[in-house]
């Protein structure tokens, strides 16, 4: 017999599921600097193998939604992670750097099941009065992959090398689909048997795209996301490479920073629901900014040190911690109906945003944080215009 959808082992479960895209990033970050030297490129190369996971993880994200509306989450996540696992191995046996550009796009099309379908649980389970709060504590419960993850792999990459990496995320995989084939009930009892016919699938984005409040919520999510994927692409080669840290130092410096979120979380998880989302949202962006403005304000006075980068991600970090997950129960609550295909289109704009952010970096690398820190400070500008001219009343 399964556990019922809202025990503590399911949520335990949706936020390994969601911890997927983050664990893919961030364990492998501390061995970037080595992928350089080991495959004999540059960093703008090795780097794609942080932006095209994230551009099939945006692609994948317009498919996994649909398909968890019409044939149900289980299903959907089943598939989407034996994905992960088959291209999770394959990055750890290639010897050289375009079939791991490629096998990373492959681990991208599975591992976005994670975070869209672990949504629309929660959706179903929880529904919208609950969800931003539950969101919150996933989102806080999460950070363990992001602050570990970079500890963990620089140790790992010290001692074992790069692939090692790789080798624990197949083992990941495998371990969370026998807890899913065991644990996960289905949880859609709304199945839309016209989800993916292509002219309802149009109809169905452009009813979303109309809504103003919608779009404004998806932006905001999508630039603080952004701006969190601008610090995880160029915080290596800017505290490795230009700092000197060791890749157990960065780990630690890394885990720093998540710190940050994982306050941001917990505030999220006991007052949202007391405050609301408007509030919540418009405090964290506001926060974010603070955050933002201030690296760049360090950065242009030459302030290169370590407390100049830690400090203003930090509290840029904090104030994402705040925004995400009620711009993400914002915008998927008011569709119950549809709340795989919302999250979708959310997570589609959320990882586009980012790999864009991901490719500019690569080629922008100074002698300074400066062109890391200029791209958080404009995307936290933009969170905070997109819910203050889409989403806020009128006064």
């Amino acid at each position: 017999m399964k556990p019922r959808p809202d025990s503590l082992t399911v949520r335990v479960l949706l936020t390994a599921l969601v911890a997927f895209g983050p664990l893919s990033t961030d364990l492998y970050l501390p061995s970037l600097p080595t992928l350089v030297s080991v495959f004999d490129t540059d960093i703008a190369t090795v780097q794609l193998t942080l932006s095209v996971f994230l551009a099939g993880f945006a692609v994948s994200q317009l498919v996994y939604g649909p398909v968890s509306d019409r044939f149900g989450r289980r299903p959907a996540l089943l598939g989407g992670i034996f994905i992960y696992l088959v291209a999770s191995a394959a990055c750890a046996l290639t010897d050289d750097i375009e079939t791991l550009i490629v096998a990373r796009f492959l681990q991208a099309l599975g591992a976005c099941c994670g975070p869209v379908v672990a949504r629309a649980v929660v959706r179903d389970v929880f529904g919208r009065d609950r969800a931003a709060t539950v969101l919150a504590y996933m989102a806080m419960a999460m950070t363990l992959a992001p602050a570990a993850g970079p500890i963990l792999g620089g140790v790992l990459t010290e001692w074992f090398g790069w692939r090692s990496n790789f080798l624990l995320l197949t083992g990941f995989a495998a371990l969370i689909l026998a807890a899913t084939w065991t644990l996960m009930g289905e949880t859609n009892a709304n199945r839309d048997e016209t989800a993916l016919q292509p002219g309802r699938l149009l109809a169905n984005y452009a009813l979303l795209l109309r809504d103003r409040g919608f779009v404004g919520q998806m932006l905001t999510v999508a630039f603080a996301y952004s701006g969190i994927f601008a610090f995880i692409s160029g915080s290596s080669f800017v505290l490795i490479g230009r700092l000197h840290l060791t890749p157990a130092q960065f780990g630690g410096s890394f885990g720093a920073v998540v710190l940050g979120y994982a306050v941001g979380s917990f505030l999220a998880g006991r007052l949202s629901a007391r405050l609301g989302e408007p509030r919540m949202i418009r405090t964290g962006t506001a926060v974010s900014l603070a955050g933002g403005l201030l690296g760049v304000g360090l950065a242009l006075g030459g302030v290169m040190h370590l407390a100049a980068v830690v400090g203003p991600v930090f509290l840029f970090m904090l104030g994402a911690g705040l925004t995400l997950p009620n711009a993400m129960a914002g915008a998927v609550g008011p569709y119950p109906m549809m709340a795989g295909l919302a999250s979708s289109l959310v997570g589609f704009v959320q990882m586009t945003v980012a790999a864009l952010i991901g490719v500019v970096l690569g080629h922008s690398h100074a002698d300074s944080q400066l062109p890391m820190m200029t791209a958080i400070g404009l995307v936290a500008l933009g969170g905070a215009l997109a819910h203050r001219l889409l989403v806020s009343p009128r006064p």
